[in-house]
């Protein structure tokens, strides 16, 4: 990706946010070279990937200080029966054991979905410095929607968040994934009410 499709990306995202009631946060960006193929390439093959397996396409990848990839996980809560199986929770999991520390500080986390808010609210006790979000989530976000949980008065920390990266790529694998299940007969998930 050039330079200054970067830019405008990252310009787009800060944008949207501003128009989102985003409170802005002094800048302490540095710019690093993203590794090929980019941490939301590899996010959004982890998404595909759980679709696969049946469980809901959401894939996230986990960065350490760095820029080197200290996880990547797509969501297993079908295949693993475990309704936290989230794929931010497992990067995270996967992540402070491996650094044999429960805060990720420095860290940034790229996910194919704007956050739920139990993983928004594991997101900010992990001490994640950047979130990078694909598609937005109106009705079950906790991050730009729903609870806001990073403005929240009882949020001890809020990383920086910036939506919109790889946003249609994220939104056309969600819809092809619901798509399918609807006419296939099956409106929602295994096990779903």
């Amino acid at each position: 990706m050039e330079s200054v499709e970067v830019v405008a990306i990252l310009w787009l995202s800060y944008a949207a946010a501003r128009a989102r009631g985003w409170r802005e946060q002094p800048s302490h960006a540095t710019f690093v070279a993203m590794p090929d193929p980019s941490p939301m390439t590899l996010a959004l093959a982890e998404a595909e990937a759980a679709g696969a397996r049946g469980d809901v396409p959401v894939g996230a990848v986990l960065l350490g200080p760095e820029g080197r990839v200290l996880a990547r996980a797509g969501n297993r809560v079908e295949a693993l029966s475990d309704p936290t199986a989230h794929a931010e929770l497992l990067v995270l999991r996967e992540a402070a054991r491996s650094l044999g520390r429960p805060r990720l500080v420095d860290c940034d986390l790229y996910v194919t979905l704007e956050p739920c808010p139990m993983c928004a609210q594991a997101i900010s006790f992990a001490r994640i410095r950047r979130l990078y979000y694909g598609a937005a989530d109106p009705k079950g976000g906790g991050v730009d929607h729903g609870p806001r949980i990073f403005a929240s008065s009882s949020c001890h920390h809020a990383p920086e968040v910036y939506g919109g990266l790889g946003e249609r790529q994220a939104e056309g694998l969600l819809k092809a994934f619901f798509r399918a299940r609807r006419t296939s007969g099956q409106s929602g998930l295994p096990g779903a009410r």
